[in-house]
């Protein structure tokens, strides 16, 4: 955890091993450093939160109509992510070799007429390179740079199967209490046959851009995405989160636009839900 420190830096309070530092990058990785040399330990990735009431004003009931499923507005979201070293300290010292995982759920929990059935589940298995670096670019520093290949798919058969994989990069940039990453990636091309959804970039478009403020223990977050097309497609996600609980933060999520999830990679949603976060981006 940390605490403010008088000028709106984050401070770490709580683990005496891990010097004060005014990065929220730098003190993430030395959290994870530390719970790296622990076999036991899980070391998170992305976001691991849990929304309990997650209201969407705009649900794509169009792949169940065929299976006579209702869908409810409401529902609960969330998502487990975490990853582990394989190779350390690669690339004189720089680099790490990791693989990670990604489970993004929608469960009609409340939907009791049709048994509450998990509405969809994204899997996101991936293997990347990860170096990180203190490198001054235009006036801010550029302290990650990686490479990674993933698969992303939904798990399912027929006409709701969805999936795909892509090589990516990411560099992750800090100016004070503000941090940007970049996300590039290119889809990994498949036959026409085997292909679920080959309109997928026309959508989802060819990388995301994120960005987290930090204020004290609050994190304000955003995920913005464009297919920078003449026919525009996007999606933006707005993050807040605050302390709760010691180890646990209350969290608001708001999304707008295509690829919530696999299955409404072609819809638009419109999303707000509220609910805790386990771990965060920083």
């Amino acid at each position: 955890a940390a605490e403010p420190d008088g000028t709106g830096r984050a401070v770490v309070q709580q683990n005496p091993d891990i010097q004060d530092c005014s990065s929220a990058i730098e003190q993430r990785r030395r959290l994870e450093e530390k719970a790296a040399g622990n076999r036991f330990a899980i070391i998170p990735y992305k976001q691991n939160y849990f929304i309990p009431l997650a209201y969407n004003t705009t649900p794509n009931k169009g792949p169940y109509l065929a299976r006579d499923t209702d869908l409810n507005r409401a529902e609960v979201k969330f998502q487990i992510s975490f990853k582990a070293p394989l190779w350390e300290k690669i690339f004189s010292g720089k680099g790490t070799l990791f693989a990670g995982y990604t489970q993004l759920s929608f469960w009609q929990a409340y939907n009791a007429t049709n048994s509450s059935p998990f509405r969809e589940t994204n899997y996101e298995p991936e293997l990347f390179l990860a170096f990180d670096n203190d490198i001054p670019v235009l006036g801010v520093r550029n302290r990650m740079a990686v490479v990674g290949v993933e698969h992303q798919s939904n798990g399912r058969g027929e006409e709701l199967s969805r999936s795909w994989n892509r090589v990516y990069a990411l560099f992750a940039f800090e100016r004070g209490n503000f941090y940007f990453a970049l996300r590039p990636w290119y889809r990994l091309p498949e036959s026409r046959r085997s292909d679920d959804n080959p309109d997928i970039e026309k959508y989802m478009g060819h990388g995301e851009l994120y960005a987290v403020y930090t204020w004290g223990r609050q994190r304000f977050g955003l995920m913005l995405r464009n297919n920078l097309r003449a026919h525009n497609y996007g999606a933006i996600q707005l993050d807040w989160s605050f302390p709760l609980f010691k180890k646990i933060d209350a969290y608001v999520q708001y999304f707008n636009g295509y690829g919530e999830s696999l299955i409404d990679y072609n819809h638009a949603s419109n999303r707000i839900g509220i609910g805790v976060i386990f771990s965060n981006w920083l």
